[in-house]
This record gives C-alpha cells, structure tokens and sequence, in this order.
C-alpha cells in the first residue's frame, strides 16, 4: 500500500510522526535503563535512519531529546512526574555519559553517581586516538596512495553485540565493525590526506582497538613489460640449487643456485633498489630455454613488487636504470604500472602464437627439394609431443597437440639451415626437429630421413 501524506490530516501527520519518535525514544530508553552506552554505541543500534550523519551525531540527538523531555518531567508540580524526570535525567547522567543531564541534576542541587563504561564498546570509541597515532606512524615509511581500514575484535565483543540486538529487537542498526573501519578510516584519511579505497587499496590497516595492535597489508606492486634477453646460457628465473635448496654447497659454489644469474633477477633488482620492496615474484607469457634468445618484440612480463616502500615510480627512468643494470644481456621495454588482473591475463596467454628461429645441422648433405618438402609437411598441421625425454625430471608425462601455422626454411651451406616456424605456444620446438626418439611427430628427422640437430634457437616474437 502506497502512503499519500496529501490525503492526511495534520493532526494524523504529527500522530504517525510522534508514534515513531516515540518509538525510538522509549527503545532508547529501554536501553540505556540496562545498559551504560556511549553516543556512537547507542546511535548504532538506528544507523540505518537519517542520512549524512554519525552515530555519535545520531546517538547525542537521542539522549537529547530524553534530556529536555525528561527537563520537562522535573519541572511538573506533580511528584510522580517530577521523579520520573529526574531518574531519567539520572540514567542520561550515569549510563549514558551526558553532560547535560548532569549539568541539569547539578544545578537542581541532586545528587549524582559516577559515569559508567560502555557495556558494548567499554569506552574504545572515547580513546580511538592512541590507536590511530599509532597507525599513522606505523605507515609513515610506506608510499601510498589510497587505504582500507579493517577491524580486529575480540569474539566477546562482537558476541555481546549480537545478544543485545537481539534482546531488544534491533532492526536498523550496523555493526560495531563496520563503524569503527568508518571512524578510524576517516581520521587517517584526513591526518594523511589519502583517499579510503575499498575495491583495490594499495595498503590494508588491520587495528585492533582493544589490544592496541596494528597489522599492515601492503598489497603488492604490478609493474608490466616485454623483455629481450640478447644472450644465450642464462634462465629466464632463478633456478635453485637442486642439491642443497638454496642453502649453498660446493655443487653451487656456495651460491644457493644453479646459475649466477637469471632473467628475473637482473630485472628485479633495480626495481627493489627504487621500490624497497622486500622481494619480487616473477610472471611470464612462457619462457625460452636456458640457451635460447628471446628477440623481436620481446616477450610479455609482469613483475610483482611484495611490501614496496615506494610506489611512485619514474618508470622511464626504472627502464634506463634495468637496461644499464643488464647491459648486453637482457633489455626491457614499455614499463607501465598494472594489477592481479595482468597476471591472469599473462597466465592465459601462454599459449599464444610464437615465432621461433632454429638453425638445424644435418648429419648429411640435404637437397633443395628436402627444404621444400619440409614446409610442405610441416605447415598448417597438428603435432603430437609427449613430456620431452630432456624434462621428463620435472614435468608430468602427458601428450601435447600444438599447431604449426607456417614454416619457412633457408639454405645456410650444404648440410645446415634455418628454419622459421609460427606456432601455438606451448610447443617443445627442438623436439619438432629431433622427434626425440618418435615422441614428437610429426619431425624434421623422420621427414627427410636424416638426423637432425637444433644448433641454434631464438624467439622472435611472442604474439599477444
């Protein structure tokens, strides 16, 4: 039913109103009758009425109204009425920490108790400033722009809230969290003058206002690219020493790891010099063999930044200073700031077109007509490989089907050529050309009846 205030009297208006108003003053008063509660505390439990206001705002316009209703009361000749008055003043005065009720009772000369702490938040909303001095310290050496407060609580608190919406029927209240990430959330936000986030904040505060602790999130940094590495004999990651875990040994010269150095580590270290993050994870579209060059374009990355210090970055400048770093062997370009979303995007690129160049030596002498049947066999086909013999240690045995798009061949002398092949990522490209033993076939070997050997292999572009 649609309400038509037009058709109402006035005097049926201001009936409904003060039903309502009435409503809200005698819960309130239930309320605080049983309860000590402070503003936020008891304008919480009607967080849902009125817009534009805080609870302390909401719960301080209540005790109000009780005050000067109850300043009525007081003042009635009647005894009955005075003493209701002034009990209620009482319970304002004592239970509900207001200092007009009590300012009131002082000057009729009553008497008056002691104010009690807050039977659901025990005073933590009247001391939020050590909490929040201290977390403004605590990010001081955190570059940021945006933040979200979250909420520790003891499980009595929030398990004494709940019995006590409960006991009284409450209907349009919020909870004591949500209050408490809004007030703490706002103060830091104007103290630091950052902006609260709450779909993607850079830094999550976790508080606990009653224990005093403080928890920082630093959410990682995304920084996006392509990268080239320009030499051959060094991994795209660190590859950790297999016979002692990082730990170091003779096998790795004490060093923890297989090779000194890795794609990943030349590009994060000049990063962690501008970020001072505390260490970096590295995400590829793929990854080229240890001896394998990647060329052209260069070949997506996201390097993620855990706990930076520093956020905003001169990323031109980050570019010059990593192409100084690793000078002649790995080249980076078209840094920009990213998120998780560019890693998931990364991950489900993998298996994107690749363009690779193999030079390919034969234990014979090959014809013109060899070249040619090579194309012709190995273009716009299907290849099924099994796990490469040579990483069978590491990976599961399971069949692969890739598909060729096109390959193109180049005499280089008589028993030696090079081959270009565009592809579907994901397929183990020496094997096209040795059939390790019949795992991979179609191949290079079988098709013009001669061993072959992959001399040399470069990426040359990594199509996304």
């Amino acid at each position: 039913m649609i309400l038509d205030f037009r058709e109402w009297s006035e005097e049926i208006l201001s009936e409904v109103v003060a039903e309502k108003l009435k409503h809200i003053l005698d819960l309130s008063l239930k309320m605080l009758e049983k309860y000590p509660l402070c503003d936020n505390c008891l304008g919480r439990q009607f967080a849902l009425l009125g817009f534009g206001i805080g609870n302390s705002e909401r719960g301080r316009s209540i005790k109000m109204l009780l005050a000067m209703a109850a300043h009525e009361m007081a003042l009635s000749p009647e005894i009955k009425v005075k003493e209701i008055g002034v009990k209620t003043l009482k319970i304002l005065a004592t239970r509900g920490s207001f200092k007009v009720a009590r300012d009131l009772l002082e000057k009729m000369g009553r008497r008056v108790g002691g104010e009690e702490k807050c039977f659901l938040c025990e005073g933590i909303f009247e001391n939020l400033q050590p909490v929040i001095d201290g977390t403004i310290e605590k990010v001081k050496e955190y570059e940021f722009d945006n933040f979200l407060v979250g909420i520790k609580l003891p499980v009595e608190i929030e398990e004494r809230e709940d019995e006590f919406k409960a006991e009284f029927g409450v209907q349009y209240s919020e909870s004591i969290r949500n209050e408490m990430s809004r007030v703490i959330g706002k103060e830091i936000s104007q103290k630091l003058n950052k902006q609260v986030n709450y779909m993607k904040p850079q830094v999550v505060i976790l508080i606990n206002p009653f224990t005093g602790e403080i928890d920082l999130q630093v959410n990682s940094l995304f920084i996006v690219g392509r990268y080239r590495k320009l030499i051959r004999g060094i991994p795209q990651s660190k590859w950790v020493c297999i016979k002692c875990g990082g730990r170091g040994c003779a096998r790795c010269n004490w060093t923890g790891k297989m090779y000194p150095e890795s794609v990943e580590e030349l590009i994060a270290k000049p990063i962690l010099d501008v970020t001072l993050g505390e260490e970096t994870a590295f995400h590829a579209a793929g990854r080229e063999d240890r001896d394998a060059r990647m060329l052209g374009g260069g070949r997506p990355f996201v390097i993620e930044v855990k706990k930076p210090k520093r956020r905003n970055v001169d990323l031109k400048g980050l570019e010059r200073a990593i192409n100084e770093y690793a000078r002649g062997k790995v080249e980076v370009l078209d840094l920009r700031f990213g998120d998780k979303d560019d890693v998931k995007k990364l991950k489900g690129a993998e298996g994107a077109q690749k363009v690779y160049r193999i030079v390919i030596k034969f234990d014979k002498e090959i014809a013109d007509e060899d070249l040619v049947k090579i194309e012709k066999e190995l273009t716009g086909v299907i290849v099924r490989q099994w796990t490469p013999t040579r990483v069978l240690h590491r990976r599961a045995d399971r069949l692969r089907e890739k598909r060729i798009y096109e390959v193109k061949t180049k005499r280089l002398s008589a028993d030696s050529i090079e081959m270009w092949v565009r592809c579907q990522g994901g397929l183990y490209v020496k094997e096209l050309v040795t059939g390790d033993n019949g795992r991979t076939e179609p191949n290079v070997s079988e098709i013009i009846n001669a061993r072959a050997e992959p001399l040399e292999l470069d990426v040359m572009e990594v199509i996304v």
